[in-house]
């Protein structure tokens, strides 16, 4: 399949590099669907104006994002200069790769887990099972589905600095498929370090691991005590990890006040510039001294799904692991559709259970409804003064619900196969129809 993964990336470079080339480039960096206050070229081309002045880029309203982040950004600026643009398309093409790898050990995991459980399986299951075959093509599937996404192609011409947020979960999640607890939390803890809400992965990070090791020790403890303290390793392990690079931050920048202007951000949204979230025009209207109260929601509501759907998918970490990099697009104070491209990428790893997904068609209709009719909206609001934010409020409202049908439906359809494998998938007879069943 080398021919194949190479076409793909191929094609996606040059279409990059040809966009670049045009000005669809000036207009997509300020398209406020592709750049947020965090992950804006602009705002990071004004930091490191800064800084390279001798003044703090955090004192103002100016950048927001770490100050490694800083160091990193100022080294490539200045070793990339005006081919700056090209350094996109790399860290583009090494996510693909990186996801690439992912899709294979997710198969690998698919094929171990089948192989454990297939003595529990209904003998009507037959159709179910996972072939090695279907499941190389995912892997190839997701190369094309991340490189020939308009969404991520859109993001990289835009120069969004979520592209590299996108790269460390994608390493991120690679180490947890290998098992490895040293790499995924070091990843993991840069992940949170970059944007925060990917400190939410250390907990099926957790979980598999403490899974695998649970299988290959020889050790005579409970398994349930030996899970509990590996998982109790990954997690120290990874706010250590955390700890160490907000440290360092500390030592560069003589003082804690770069926390404000990050983390500080992100949780108090004080920059209402609108965007795909469902932040921005709630606190528009919010009155002030409501405004601690419902911050406080929201941000709990982006981080609350982590219980329930632990206690729901503890069985299968990685399947938790995607969908709470799926909610966190959804949920998070200033969501962009580089995040949106990235876990609509990876769909087809969970293509054996998309026959069971009921809204196939209406979201793709949603989504591209959306990607169109945004920026007519925007400029019917902002430039002809024709319309107000309602408008443009309505469409990202069909934005967060279309993602809601799609991440639904998939958890649905994963449930139902699940359920499908045990049960098999002829219903019994209850009054003579077919029983109904409710997935609780």
């Amino acid at each position: 399949m080398g021919f194949q993964l190479y076409l793909l990336i191929g094609v996606g470079v040059v279409v990059r590099i040809w966009l670049f080339a045009s000005s669809v480039a000036e207009y997509f960096a300020e398209r406020n669907e592709l750049v947020t206050p965090l992950t804006s070229w602009k705002r990071v081309t004004e930091g490191l104006a800064l800084h390279r002045i001798g003044v703090s880029p955090y004192i103002g309203d100016v950048y927001h994002e770490m100050p490694l982040s800083l160091l990193l950004w100022n080294y490539f600026d200045r070793t990339w200069g005006d081919m700056i643009q090209y350094l996109f398309v790399v860290i583009d093409v090494a996510t693909a790769l990186v996801l690439y790898r992912v899709a294979t050990n997710v198969a690998s995991y698919q094929l171990q887990r089948q192989v454990e459980d297939v003595k529990k399986y209904d003998v009507s299951s037959t159709k179910l099972i996972l072939k090695t075959e279907a499941l190389a093509w995912n892997r190839v599937y997701v190369v094309g589905a991340f490189m020939l996404n308009p969404l991520s192609i859109a993001s990289c011409v835009a120069k969004s600095t979520a592209v590299l947020n996108n790269l460390v979960v994608a390493l991120a999640m690679l180490f947890i498929l290998k098992g490895n607890r040293v790499g995924s939390s070091i990843f993991i803890a840069a992940a949170a370090y970059l944007s925060m809400y990917p400190i939410m992965l250390v907990v099926p990070a957790a979980i598999f691991i403490a899974q695998k090791e649970s299988k290959s020790t020889t050790e005579k403890f409970p398994k349930i005590q030996l899970a509990v303290i590996s998982a109790i390793q990954t997690t120290v392990c990874t706010v250590s990890a955390l700890g160490l690079l907000l440290f360092t931050s500390h030592s560069l920048q003589g003082s804690w006040n770069f926390l404000t202007s990050t983390y500080g951000f992100i949780l108090t949204v004080p920059d209402l510039t609108p965007n795909i979230g469902i932040f921005w025009y709630f606190f528009t209207e919010m009155f002030e001294h409501f405004r601690l109260f419902f911050i406080c929601v929201f941000q709990i509501h982006a981080f609350i799904y982590v219980v329930p759907l632990t206690f729901r998918l503890h069985r299968h970490p990685i399947f938790l692991m995607y969908m709470l990099i799926a909610l966190t697009a959804v949920f998070k104070s200033y969501p962009s559709y580089a995040d949106v491209a990235f876990y609509i990428s990876l769909l087809p790893m969970w293509r054996h259970v998309m026959s069971y997904m009921r809204n196939n068609f209406v979201v793709s209709v949603m989504f591209a409804v959306c990607v169109v009719l945004a920026p007519v909206l925007w400029h019917l609001w902002v430039q002809a003064g024709s319309a107000n934010a309602n408008f443009y409020f309505a469409i990202t409202l069909v934005i967060c619900s279309a993602q809601i049908f799609l991440i639904t439906d998939l958890l649905f359809a994963f449930l139902r196969h699940d359920f499908d494998l045990i049960h098999g998938i002829k219903r019994p007879i209850v009054d003579g129809k077919p029983a109904q069943i409710i997935l609780e």
